[in-house]
């Protein structure tokens, strides 16, 4: 997987300085990065009761789609405020630069379903934190979550609690 690496564009103080943003559109524009991801996090979760895949925008977007497709599930997406259509439930929470909310339908996702939660990164847990807790809302069991990417260095995983948590790649620091 380290390979995959090479393929990500680092781009220094975006959104404000200080920060390391991880491009990951430069890995998703490759063919076979994009095969080997969407491939990857398909076979981690083929054998899995997996009732349906929800993606976080945007770049969640890309990949839980296609997983999606390949575990034989529907999409179900989490999007920023007033981009869906229907009633929804909301959450908002903090990031390492800010705050932020997150939306739902709130018939996306029936009690008791097992959804797998994807996005691009997993920097401070804060995101996939506030995503779980949408889909927990809703009645819905995480049943796990999956990133491209890990920052471990900022211990994200540790606000998911005991979700399980699968990353392809991890950076140290």
């Amino acid at each position: 997987m380290d390979h995959l690496k090479k393929l990500i564009r680092e781009v220094p103080d975006w959104p404000k300085p200080g920060i390391l943003f991880y491009d990951l559109t430069t890995l998703v524009a490759d063919p076979k990065g994009l095969r080997t991801v969407v491939d990857s996090l398909a076979e981690r979760f083929g054998g899995s009761k997996i009732d349906v895949v929800a993606g976080i925008e945007a770049r969640g977007f890309i990949l839980a789609p296609a997983v999606a497709l390949r575990l034989g599930t529907g999409f179900v997406p989490i999007r920023k405020p007033k981009k869906l259509p229907w009633k929804t439930s909301r959450v908002t929470y903090d990031l390492e630069y800010g705050t932020d909310t997150l939306e739902i339908h709130q018939d996306a996702v029936s009690h008791g379903q097992r959804v797998l939660l994807i996005d691009d990164l997993l920097a401070t847990g804060g995101t996939a934190a506030a995503a779980s807790a949408l889909i927990r809302q809703l009645g819905g069991e995480v049943a796990s979550a999956a990133f491209i990417v890990e920052l471990t260095f900022l211990n994200g995983r540790k606000k998911l609690g005991d979700l399980q948590v699968h990353s392809l790649l991890q950076y140290d620091s």
